[in-house]
C-alpha cells in the first residue's frame, strides 16, 4: 500500500510536462492491466496511453486513474460522490514495474495512426494533462480511467476513429458486469449491490462496456481508423509486455453467504426458544431491526442527498425499511401499533422473497438469509404481541 501511494503522490505532482514534434519513429499505445488479486479498489484493471519516440526519448504513461488523498475535504467529497481524478504522467519503465511487481499482466496494443495523428492524441494529451486541465469529475461507470482513453482517442482524431461494438453479442447489465470482476471480493461485492439500486441494472450498450479495462482493450481491437481515406485496424500490434503468473485461489469462511446462512440458523434456535417459553428476545430484535434500519436510512441519504446517481431508486430499500429506527424505539414503550407494524413487515419480506428473482433491481443472493431472519423475527413479533394483547 505504502508503494501505491507513493506513486500516486510522484503522479500529482508531476509538472512542466511541454508539447513537442513526434519524430516518425513514435508510436501511441493503450496499454491495458490486470486486475490486482489482493487490493479490492484495484480489481477492475486499468488503462492508461503510451507515447513512445525513441529519438526524442520520450516515454510516458499517461493515466487517468490519479486522486489526491490530500486534497481538503477529499473524505467528504467523496462520501457525497463529488470524486475528482485527474490525469498523471509518469515515465513508463516505472509505471509498468510497479504492475509487475504486483503480478498484473500489461497488455500494449500499438495504435495504427499516420504522424499527424500521434501528434493530435499527443499534443491533447499533454494539454489535458496541465495543472488546470488535469482534474475531472469521476463516475464510476460512465467517466472513469478506462472511459478516458476511448473518449480521448475520439476527441483527439475526431471522425477518423470509429468503434464497432457488433462484436459485443451479450446482454449484461452494468451490475453483471460489475460482478464478474468482484467475485475475489464478496463483501465489497454485497456493499455496492446494496448502495447502489436500479441504474446499476441497466443493460449496457458495446459503447458502455468500456467503463471497464479488458473491453477498452477489446474496443480498441474492433475499431477502425481513417488513413489516405482508407479504412485501416486501429491497432496496428499487439505486444504481451508482461504475462502475470498463476497464483493460488482460496477459499474463505468468511463469504457472507456463509455468515449470513450461520445468523439465520442462530436465529431459528431463538425463536423456537421464543416461542415455546412466549417471551420476545427483544434484546436481538432491537439489533436486528436498528442496524437495517440505520441502514435504510444511509441508502435514503445516498439516493436523495448525494451525486451517486447509481444509487438511486434503490430496492434494498425493501429490506432494509428506515422506519424500523422509528420501531426500535416504540420497543421501550411497548407501543401497540407495533402489532400491526411487524404484520405489514413481515408480509412485505415475504413478497420480496416470492418476487426476488421478478425484481427489476438484481438483489445479492447473499441478502436472502437476511431477508428471511427478519421475516422469522418480525412474525414471532407479531404473533407474540398480538397474543398478549388478547389475554
Amino acid at each position: 500500500m505504502k508503494k501505491i501511494l507513493g506513486v500516486l503522490v510522484f503522479l500529482c505532482t508531476t509538472s512542466g510536462l511541454e508539447a513537442q514534434k513526434l519524430s516518425e519513429r513514435a508510436t501511441i499505445s493503450v496499454i491495458t492491466c490486470g486486475p490486482h488479486h489482493d487490493v479490492s479498489f484495484l480489481g477492475f484493471g486499468h488503462s492508461a496511453f503510451r507515447v513512445n519516440d525513441p529519438q526524442t526519448g520520450i516515454d510516458y504513461a499517461f493515466n487517468y486513474g490519479i486522486f489526491d488523498f490530500d486534497r481538503p475535504d477529499f473524505v467528504v467529497n467523496f462520501a457525497l460522490g463529488n470524486n475528482i481524478y485527474m490525469l498523471g504522467v509518469q515515465d513508463f519503465p516505472r509505471f509498468q514495474d510497479s504492475y509487475i511487481e504486483d503480478n498484473r499482466y500489461i497488455h500494449e496494443q500499438v495504435l495504427n495512426l499516420t504522424l499527424e495523428q500521434k501528434q493530435k492524441v499527443f499534443d491533447y494529451l499533454v494539454w489535458n494533462a496541465a495543472p488546470e486541465n488535469r482534474e475531472y469529475p469521476y463516475d464510476y461507470f460512465y467517466d472513469n480511467c478506462a472511459t478516458k482513453i476511448r473518449d480521448v482517442a475520439v476527441k483527439s482524431l475526431g471522425s477518423d476513429v470509429s468503434f464497432d461494438g457488433s462484436y459485443i453479442t451479450t446482454n449484461y447489465s452494468i451490475r453483471e458486469l460489475t460482478d464478474f470482476y468482484l467475485k475475489p471480493f464478496p463483501w465489497l461485492d454485497l456493499g455496492i449491490d446494496v448502495c447502489l439500486g436500479l441504474p446499476m441494472d441497466k443493460k449496457a450498450t458495446p459503447y458502455e462496456y468500456m467503463f471497464l479495462p479488458d473491453y477498452v482493450e477489446s474496443g480498441f481491437d474492433h475499431a477502425v481508423v481513417k488513413s489516405d481515406s482508407a479504412l485501416t485496424p486501429l491497432v496496428k500490434e499487439k505486444i504481451i509486455i508482461y504475462s502475470e503468473q498463476p497464483e493460488e485461489s482460496s477459499f474463505s469462511f468468511t463469504h457472507p453467504l456463509l455468515v449470513f446462512g450461520l445468523l439465520l440458523l442462530l436465529t431459528l434456535v431463538l425463536c423456537v426458544k421464543d416461542f415455546y417459553k412466549k417471551k420476545l428476545s427483544n434484546w436481538f430484535d432491537v439489533i436486528l431491526f436498528g442496524l437495517t434500519g440505520l441502514i435504510g436510512v444511509l441508502l435514503l441519504l445516498l439516493w436523495f442527498f448525494t451525486d451517486h446517481k447509481a444509487a438511486a431508486y434503490n430496492f434494498n430499500l425493501l429490506w432494509a425499511l428506515p422506519t424500523h429506527v422509528v420501531a426500535v424505539v416504540a420497543f421501550i414503550r411497548k407501543k401497540r401499533w407495533l402489532i400491526n407494524y411487524f404484520l405489514a413487515v413481515f408480509l412485505l419480506e415475504a413478497i420480496v422473497l416470492l418476487f426476488w428473482w421478478a425484481l427489476p433491481q438484481q438483489l445479492n443472493t447473499s441478502l436472502i438469509p437476511v431477508v428471511i431472519i427478519l421475516l422469522l423475527r418480525a412474525l414471532l413479533q407479531y404473533a407474540l404481541r398480538k397474543q398478549e394483547s388478547l389475554q
